[in-house]
């Protein structure tokens, strides 16, 4: 967190006084200039009501747009810097008109968020991995215990597709898991919080021979994309208009995600790695989960190579 600055000692030398700053350019607009383009920001009269703030910010981002547009015209040399502004008062004015998110919502993405960086601090942490699977191609299964968390399972492998082609399918159309991926029976998003954060509800289909029975997860999912590298992590969470459904035990996700970048030297391949941590509740012997959660990453893996080989679906 960055420390408060401290009190100004009033204006130095060479200082515009009585100013209005505008984020990434140095100096401040005079006051003047606002007061010229909207006198109404002025004190209100006497006995008429005060301006809200949200009001006094649009009305300022407004009249901070106008002068710079009259300076832009009668500048003689470059004006990108008046541009640049101009644009991030501009995204002041739309934010202002944005819908402010809920106490709940904001829970949710907190949530979202609170996974995404728990589920990278646990993949940062090369130390104790046990190998559980090594397959042919190369796939491979890691595990490790955690006091917090229990047991987590690491699956790494190499995806003969670009990123862009697997993070579409993975999120952009992860309504359809259920067409490709036999471990999953249906996924059906519940709620989307701005970009980023989505409800989901998952059923999860029942294992050969109903070893495991039929499960079903509600979960807080964030996704984040930050240049070659996107991220998408979930963990369980509580969703009133979803309570258990007859027929499943309501198993947990958590935290978990999925890390996606493209190969190294090898842009035409990505690389997946998943974290996935699951309580599956009920009366399951340790030896077993653990044996059904590292066949499922295995099997997850071929699976998504089959769906992307195919013809490419569209997005419903």
């Amino acid at each position: 967190m960055v420390p408060p600055a401290p009190p100004s000692a009033g204006p130095r030398a060479g200082d515009v006084s009585s100013g209005v700053g505008i984020p990434g350019v140095s100096g401040k607009f005079p006051l003047g200039v606002m007061e010229r383009s909207s006198p109404s920001l002025g004190k209100a009269p006497p006995g008429a009501a005060e301006p809200s703030l949200d009001g006094l910010r649009r009305q300022a981002a407004v009249a901070i747009s106008q002068e710079l547009s009259r300076l832009a015209c009668h500048s003689t040399g470059p004006s990108t810097w008046i541009h640049q502004v101009r644009r991030r008062s501009s995204l002041l004015s739309s934010r202002l008109e944005e819908k402010p998110f809920s106490e709940m919502e904001m829970s949710y993405i907190k949530q979202g968020e609170e996974a995404l960086q728990k589920s990278l601090s646990i993949l940062e942490d090369r130390e104790g991995w046990k190998t559980e699977t090594v397959v042919n191609n190369g796939d491979k299964v890691l595990s490790k215990v955690l006091p917090d968390v229990g047991k987590v399972f690491r699956l790494e492998v190499v995806v003969d597709q670009p990123l862009d082609r697997v993070y579409g399918e993975l999120v952009d159309k992860m309504e359809q898991m259920g067409d490709w991926n036999p471990s999953v029976k249906e996924v059906k998003i519940l709620q989307k919080i701005g970009k980023d954060t989505v409800i989901t509800h998952e059923k999860a289909a029942a294992t050969p021979g109903n070893i495991v029975g039929p499960r079903d997860f509600v979960s807080v999912r964030c996704s984040k994309r930050r240049g070659s590298t996107c991220v998408l992590a979930g963990m369980a969470t509580k969703y009133g208009a979803m309570p258990e459904q007859e027929g499943f035990i309501r198993a947990e996700n958590g935290p978990t995600c999925m890390v996606l970048r493209p190969l190294a030297g090898s842009p035409a391949q990505t690389k997946l790695t998943w974290l996935l941590s699951i309580d599956l509740k009920g009366w399951l012997p340790k030896s077993i989960i653990n044996q059904v959660l590292s066949q499922t990453q295995v099997d997850f893996a071929n699976h998504l190579r089959e769906r992307l080989a195919g013809p490419v679906a569209r997005s419903c």
